[in-house]
């Protein structure tokens, strides 16, 4: 992989990691050139990994149970990250 692949993966992530703490959100990126975020809700207990993927028109972000948004809209991903980390019983 290219350094500028590498890059802006980084560069996605970490502005969905900026926006996360507003949302009661914790986050530490995670691995090197294949980082993932890892999103943490203190409350609830409940984490997931994000992973940032390029997609037929843009970037992506994806993370389990099934959620995705684009990666040019940082602040819907926070949100739908609160959501789901947020109204799930801990695991």
């Amino acid at each position: 992989m290219t350094s500028a692949y590498i890059g802006e993966r980084r560069g996605h992530l970490q502005a969905l990691a900026e926006l996360l703490p507003a949302y009661g959100l914790v986050s530490r990126m995670v691995g090197d050139d294949h980082a993932v975020l890892w999103v943490w809700q203190p409350q609830s207990g409940r984490q997931t990994l994000v992973f940032a993927t390029p997609a037929h028109r843009g970037w992506l972000f994806l993370w389990s149970p099934g959620g995705q948004c684009r990666a040019d809209d940082p602040d819907r991903a926070a949100q739908a990250l609160q959501a789901v980390l947020e109204s799930a019983e801990p695991g």
